[in-house]
């Protein structure tokens, strides 16, 4: 069998006897890791086998042999396989697509592996099957290659809004995994691909861990929704720049056909069209620095050329040089370095970058949100390179959301009447020279988050420090005025535009 050839349509009965099977083998993220070792489960993430490899060696277990098979790529007995998953069988793997059978051996087409996750409602386990990666295939990806679950697409499902919602869209959705993440909070999910071997891969995966209420179509961007709308849009778009030049590979789960930063710029203006009111929107993507446009404000535009109104929060987390970015997708696509079609590509890259003047390229994550009337209230575009703390970031986007239209619904009369408390997560540091009566720097930091740390002056310490939501802001402005002898009209004037910034920014709440 031609390993890209078409997958079969998933069989329902198939897919629940291999889960049953899956289970039953204890077949985790928790088990492998404990089987083959820290080192050699690192080594696998980053698409080394042999460490694993070696510390099977001699094991037919059940787990040893799936790990083998299934996520590391590697033929095995069918007699081997049969026991393993004694309800499906090698024969029913063939049936899946998964895997190619003859009298002796099951050769797998395709990987499942475990991926482990936690969220706001509790802990679980998928298995998600993909298309081989380069370790099994020893080369290059096919450009029809159906990526499985990486770094970008732990980091959008990490983001997603964890609040209930009717309605979701998953645009591009590759194997599926934004689409099984987004049903956690949402009731019916629409997951679109160019590619229908990424479609059945999605189908297949819903079906495998017994997920309903996900709905497939075939097109490219919007056009397999036109007409509908929906509360909640989550992407991992093809947003890798690309050449448009012969030679050049054009794989289907990261390109998306455009020019530069196109397919982003696309998906920013279009996106607002398909949103409900109150909808939000979340994504990954890339943006260049061309010329003297810096790639975040090329993202402002983006948003302001929408003909929907849209509340914008951009971050961006990372900034690379041409070259740089170059080799990050190169070596992506199998091609190592130390080879003339790597050195060729290379050039490709960095000939399209110079034609269009883009001297860096950024990558971030993507929130729109479609107001529920009226005008957009919210643009924040922010660089953040810092590390960020353990957990997902998508409670917090919530509470960001919660707290920022809360806060703008009030004046300054009524703010100035509202309690408010210290988030838990916060802590103050205070740096002085030695023999200093007063420190010189004020530094309030949040241990969840985006783990920000912001340097602040003696009187938003104070207020910060007393916010306990038994006083009123108003009152604590005026006691810290006295203590610090200033003007309480100066002081609170100065200080209330920076509360209304430590609620969005999660600081702050507000008592209740």
């Amino acid at each position: 069998m031609n390993p890209r050839a078409q997958l079969p349509e998933p069989d329902p009965d198939v897919c629940r006897s291999l889960a049953d099977d899956l289970r039953e083998a204890g077949f985790t993220s928790a088990a492998l890791r404990e089987a083959w070792g820290e080192t050699p489960d690192t080594a696998v993430a980053r698409g080394l086998r042999s460490p694993a490899l070696r510390a099977l060696s001699g094991r037919d277990d059940a787990l040893a042999v799936l790990g083998r098979l299934l996520v590391l790529g590697m033929p095995e007995p069918r007699a081997s396989v049969d026991r393993a998953l004694p309800r499906t069988g090698a024969s029913g793997l063939a049936k899946l697509g998964l895997a190619t059978e003859d009298a002796d051996a099951v050769t797998p087409v395709a990987i499942v592996r475990p991926q482990s996750f936690a969220d706001e409602h509790g802990d679980g386990e998928w298995w998600v099957a993909s298309d081989l990666d380069e370790a099994a295939l020893q080369s290059a990806l096919p450009e029809d290659h159906v990526l499985g679950v990486g770094g970008a697409s732990l980091t959008l499902a990490s983001l997603q809004l964890p609040t209930p919602s009717g309605r979701g869209l998953d645009l591009g959705t590759g194997c599926g995994i934004q689409a099984l993440r987004a049903r956690r909070s949402v009731a019916h999910v629409v997951a679109t691909d160019v590619s229908e071997r990424a479609l059945r891969f999605t189908r297949l995966n819903a079906l495998l861990n017994g997920v309903d209420g996900i709905e497939t179509r075939l097109g490219s961007l919007f056009e397999p929704v036109a007409g509908r709308q929906f509360d909640r849009v989550v992407s991992n778009p093809p947003f890798v720049i690309t050449p448009r030049v012969d030679g050049v590979p054009a794989y289907e789960y990261r390109d998306g056909g455009m020019v530069g930063d196109g397919l982003v710029a696309a998906v920013v203006s279009q996106v607002g069209a398909v949103l409900a009111p109150g909808g939000v929107a979340q994504l990954l993507g890339n943006w260049e620095t061309r010329g003297g446009d810096v790639g975040l404000d090329r993202v402002r535009e983006w948003v302001a050329g929408s003909p929907v109104p849209l509340d914008a929060w951009v971050v961006e987390r990372e900034v690379l040089d041409p070259l740089s970015y170059a080799e990050l997708w190169v070596r992506d696509g199998g091609t190592l370095p130390g080879t003339p079609r790597y050195a060729s590509l290379i050039d490709a890259w960095l000939d399209d970058f110079s034609a269009r003047d883009v001297s860096a390229i950024g990558f971030g994550y993507i929130l729109l949100r479609r107001p529920e009337t009226g005008p957009a209230t919210l643009a924040r575009f922010e660089r953040m390179p810092q590390a960020l703390p353990d957990g997902g970031l998508g409670a917090h986007l919530a509470d960001a959301l919660t707290a920022h239209d809360r806060q703008t619904a009030l004046d300054d009369v009524e703010l100035a009447a509202s309690a408010l408390v210290v988030s838990p997560d916060v802590t103050e540091a205070r740096h002085q020279l030695p023999g200093a009566e007063a420190p010189t720097v004020i530094e309030l930091r949040q241990g969840g988050g985006f783990g920000r740390a912001i340097a602040v002056d003696p009187g938003l310490a104070a207020l910060v420090g007393a916010c306990d939501g038994d006083l009123p802001v108003g009152v604590l402005v005026g006691a810290i005025a006295q203590l610090l002898e200033v003007d309480e009209v100066a002081l609170r004037d100065d200080l209330l535009p920076r509360v209304r910034e430590l609620l969005v920014t999660g600081f702050l709440r507000f008592d209740d």
